[in-house]
Parts: C-alpha cells; structure tokens; sequence
C-alpha cells in the first residue's frame, strides 16, 4: 500500500482553482503529507467539487478498496459525499494527523451489461429509452419473472444513492449501514391493459436483479452510470448485484449521513 500520509487532489485543472488551492497544498505539506501527481501512488484521495466531483474521483480512480476517499467543497457547493470545505479543510489534516477520524463505508452496486462487461455504481444505474417511446423492461427478482415495465425507464440506486435522481422519483431515502438496493420507476405505464407494481422497492444484498430489454425499437437506450452516460449499443439484458466493494470515506464527528440529509433538504 502506499505511504499512508500520500493525499492525491482530484479536480478540473482551472486557473483560478489552482490559485485557491495553493493555501490547502502548503497546509497539507506543513502537516507532513504529501501531495503525489498519480491516484496509484495515494493512500488519500481527495476530490474538490461538490457530490458530481466526488462521483467522478471514484470513477476515475477505479473504486480503490486499499485508500481512503474523502470530498471538499468549495463555498457555493454541497453534497451528502462531502464532509469538508475549504473553511474547515485544517480541521480534516488535524484529525488524520492525530488518528482520531472515522471512517465510513458506502456500498457499491456491480452492473453486468449483456452477461459481459460489468461496471460499479456508488450512486445509481439509470436506463431509459433514447426515443419518443416508451421502453419495455422485462424485470425480474433472482431469475424469477416478476413483472413487464412499460414507461420512461428504471433507475436502481445504493443507499446513498437513495437521495439523488431516486430522491426525485419519490424513492426511499435508505440508511447506507443498510446494504441493499433500490428499484424506481420513471413514468410507468398503469392501466387495464399494462400494469406494473407502481412504486419502489428494496432488494437485500443476497438479491440479483436482471433487466432484460424487449428488443422493439429501443434497442439502444441510454445507460447512466453514476453521473456518467454509457453509449453501450444493442442491449439485451443488465444485471445487478450488491457488490462485495465499499467506499471508504473520511468522516467528521458528529455528522452523520443524517445529518447532512437534513441540512441538504429539510
């Protein structure tokens, strides 16, 4: 592993980003840290954004199992991954100096597209039809035919995902010390001709859900994967499964994931 004092700074080069950072570097280096150019060489990465920054560190640096995550906002930002902003950015350096943080775990989802290529998931996978038509998803529960879904599309979110885009479709906002996921609908088709459970629902993590796309004109519908879109063509089916990975996240005392869930929305 590599030295544990290493902090990689993972943000969208800007000028005058870089200016603003300068003071943290120093900090962290006046605080016996060091600042390394490559993710593989950090034991802490760091990204400077607010929830989508945070999203694409772990994206971009492969969902690390052996290092420590941790988000900084800047003062117009915040997100529920983000414990930290530039104001208190000492006190986070103080807490890892003097091992007093805590660390807390968030679940991964997997995602096998076509009994294939697989992908992780922090926040949620989302597919929906890339035509004006409604998608047709045949959905079921352990191999088990559960239900046809005709609408907008389905997203299936982890617990911290829970109060993103699922958030927005009346989803369930889930405690992530629960590991499980979620299942929401995009503007499902109910009637006397098509009918679908019409609301959430919460898979346990012993759970396989697959997807299976009816192969009638929206053969190619958008992926999303966390905050990314996937232009994955002619796609048959998706699997998913509660992945054995957590994210480890530097945490603050006394501010639990409730907490920031309050401060964001209530």
């Amino acid at each position: 592993m590599p030295n544990r004092k290493n902090i990689y700074f993972y943000y969208r080069r800007e000028n005058d980003l870089d200016s603003t950072l300068k003071p943290l570097f120093d900090l962290a280096q006046g605080n016996g840290f060091s600042i390394v150019t490559d993710p593989e060489d950090a034991s802490i990465i760091i990204s400077v954004g607010g929830d989508g920054a945070f999203l694409q560190a772990v994206r971009k640096t492969g969902f690390r199992q052996d290092c420590l995550y941790a988000g900084i906002t800047r003062s117009d930002e915040s997100g529920l991954y983000c414990d930290f902003n530039m104001d208190n950015f000492e006190a986070m350096l103080d807490t890892m100096v003097n091992e007093e943080m805590e660390v807390r775990k968030f679940p991964v989802i997997t995602v096998q597209v076509n009994d294939g290529t697989s992908f992780y998931c922090l926040n949620e996978i989302s597919i929906r039809s890339t035509i004006i038509k409604t998608i047709v998803i045949d959905v079921r529960i352990d191999d088990m035919y559960f239900e046809t879904f005709r609408g907008d599309g389905l997203i299936v979110a982890t617990p911290t995902g829970s109060t993103g885009y699922n958030k927005s479709t009346r989803g369930a906002v889930i405690d992530p010390k629960i590991p499980c996921f979620q299942v929401s609908e995009l503007a499902s088709l109910n009637n006397n001709r098509y009918r679908t459970l019409g609301s959430s629902f919460v898979l346990n993590k012993d759970r396989k859900l697959g997807l299976d796309v009816i192969q009638d004109g929206n053969d190619h519908p958008i992926i999303g994967l966390d905050n990314e879109a996937f232009p994955i063509k002619n796609i048959k089916n998706i699997t998913v499964t509660l992945s054995d990975k957590v994210i480890k996240t530097v945490k603050l005392k006394n501010n639990s994931y409730w907490d920031r869930v309050k401060r964001t929305f209530l």
